[in-house]
């Protein structure tokens, strides 16, 4: 059975103490499980005021079903299936509806991988985290229900417009930090962050949306070698174990993209760009700030132990004297007073 239940290296229990440990009753979302389907007793409000709708207190106790959703028009497509809007037709709320196919899952050998991210993302609570209401699947598909994210993909954004301003990309780089510090006191590590795995939402705020790579490690360190090449931290291009600091590096490598317009260690070929990463070889061109050039340099550290922490330090992004960027906080301290508009 593709979804019969957790593979044996995740901790199932452990993982759900974690993630669970400071919610209120009101934000449990209860998985319905048995059988082929799966679905939720208590949906909660979508993060978007526009798209959100009354719902009642109690979902009837039935699986989820394509019935339960009128289907409009293809949001994207991917590898395995394709993204369509739906709304659910007793609440009237507007979803994203994720149609993968069973088929392609096996041949590619990724059971396991989707099993993962369907359990670690359906327990995560973040306004800058992508919302897994659910799940359900038939004979052919697997079917997850995602919150809507209005204004698409991060990664169109950036194509469109270039490269982004510093105030632009520090709205968008503290949030991400706040989610990543959220993740990992979850003991959540995402491993996968570049702008094709980022959302924004209806009013422009980032969201994490894909959670493939993530791995739920609360004491070990890991050794698979995932995620893009891009934005991947000199210890796994060289094959050594690794934590939860390897976000940290892909935070680095996001935010001189968005300043720049392409990641700090692209090259000619892949065997360069792996050199690059492993010696850090970074090169700022001209017009990027002093002050967002030192906060790349502290995120952008081969040792992983020094690399800038999400939690407990504060840094500038760009002069203060400029008045241009307030200061980014990291970690609980900060919590951006507007986003992009």
């Amino acid at each position: 059975m593709l979804l019969g239940g957790l593979p044996r290296s995740v901790n199932k229990s452990a993982l759900k103490r974690s993630l669970m440990a400071d919610w209120t009753p009101e934000k449990r979302m209860a998985v319905q499980s048995g059988g082929q389907h799966h679905g939720l007793r208590t949906p909660q409000p979508l993060q978007d005021k526009a798209l959100a709708s009354p719902v009642a207190t109690e979902r009837e106790r039935r699986p989820w079903t394509l019935s339960d959703f009128e289907i409009g028009r293809p949001l994207g497509r991917g590898k395995f299936g394709n993204v369509y809007l739906a709304r659910e037709k007793r609440t009237r709320y507007i979803v994203a509806l994720k149609v993968l196919f069973k088929s392609q899952l096996q041949k590619a050998g990724v059971e396991h991988q989707l099993r993962r991210e369907i359990e670690i993302q359906s327990h995560l609570r973040h306004p800058n985290i992508l919302r897994l209401f659910g799940y359900f699947h038939d004979e052919t598909r697997v079917f997850l229900i995602l919150e809507y994210a209005g204004r698409g993909e991060l990664y169109r954004e950036l194509q469109r417009c270039g490269r982004f301003s510093e105030r632009r990309t520090a709205t968008y780089i503290a949030q991400l930090a706040h989610a990543l510090h959220y993740c990992h006191n979850k003991h959540v590590i995402h491993r996968d962050i570049k702008p094709e795995n980022l959302l924004l939402g209806i009013y422009g705020e980032l969201k994490i949306a894909d959670f493939g790579w993530s791995v739920h490690a609360p004491q070990s360190r890991r050794n698979t070698l995932c995620g893009t090449l891009d934005y991947l931290p000199p210890e796994m291009v060289e094959g050594s174990p690794h934590d939860a600091h390897v976000d940290i590096w892909s935070l680095g490598v996001l935010t001189y993209e968005f300043l720049v317009g392409n990641p700090p260690f692209e090259a000619q070929s892949h065997e360069e760009t792996y050199r690059r990463i492993a010696r850090v070889d970074l090169r700022f061109p001209p017009g990027v700030s002093t002050g967002a050039r030192d906060l790349i340099r502290r995120l952008l550290v081969r040792d992983p132990a020094q690399r800038l922490p999400l939690g407990g330090s504060v840094e500038t992004f760009v002069d203060p004297g400029q008045c241009r960027v307030r200061p980014l906080y990291w970690g609980n301290a900060f919590a951006p007073k507007s986003t992009f508009r």
